[in-house]
């Protein structure tokens, strides 16, 4: 066995360390973060063939019921959810809990153009903080508690500087809720530490891809983390990525 083989036989041991977890196991990595530094996950909704929406972008709903009840799950269960301001302008999320028992998170877009809307679902006034992290100063928007401006390192957002930003304001779980953009800067930074991607059993063919990450020359230069499976009744499969293993 070369040491191609042998880096990839050890990964796949890793991967399978845990290969029974209880869906306790998964949330409970948030519940164990660490107290003294950001913990991030990022969640991504995607079809078998890596996609988060079709050509016209549509994208209600790749994924089912389930997956819906655990993206609440996890959002009951962190401090803030962070979504890129793309999502704002296309989704209008609500950014809440709703399908599941606990409190709804502070509300953070990352918006370093200011491009906002002055309204949406996620400024509603419900006791969540709302906070827009920008490169420049702007005009707060109506309802929004707090603007944060964090300048451009090479025409982007350090993803590590907005996570202590916010972990400084006691904003220690952080989800990264999308979009893929903002997701991919984040995973491509080292700045998440668990990434739950939800696999709907369907086929779209065409669209949008879950992430776009810079290109690797060989296979074994990919991301191979350790994972944890669990599957939904629905049909939908998480995969629980530890990023930081």
């Amino acid at each position: 066995m070369g040491p191609v083989q042998d880096a990839r036989a050890g990964n796949e041991r890793a991967a399978m360390a845990d290969v029974s977890p209880t869906y306790e196991d998964i949330i409970g990595s948030l519940r164990r973060a660490p107290p003294d530094r950001p913990f991030v996950v990022g969640q991504l909704g995607q079809s078998l063939d890596g996609r988060i929406a079709t050509v016209t972008g549509s994208s209600r709903y790749i994924n089912g019921s389930c997956a819906l009840d655990h993206l609440h799950v996890l959002r009951a269960n962190v401090d803030a959810v962070l979504v890129g301001a793309g999502t704002v302008v296309a989704d209008d999320p609500q950014l809440n809990v709703r399908r599941t028992a606990g409190r709804s998170p502070a509300r953070v877009v990352l918006d370093p153009s200011g491009r906002t809307p002055p309204h949406g679902r996620w400024l509603a006034d419900d006791g969540a903080r709302r906070i827009v992290i920008c490169a420049r100063d702007i005009p707060r928007p109506p309802g929004c508690d707090e603007v944060i401006v964090i300048e451009r390192v090479e025409g982007r957002v350090d993803p590590h500087r907005v996570c202590a930003a916010l972990f400084e304001r006691g904003l220690r779980r952080i989800l990264v809720e999308g979009g893929a953009r903002t997701t991919s800067t984040f995973i491509e930074a080292r700045a998440m530490d668990r990434l739950h991607v939800l696999v709907a059993p369907v086929i779209i063919g065409s669209g949008k891809s879950g992430l776009e990450l810079p290109p690797v020359r060989e296979v074994q230069d990919a991301l191979r983390p350790p994972v944890r499976v669990w599957p939904f009744a629905d049909g939908d499969v998480l995969f629980d990525c530890d990023l930081r293993g």
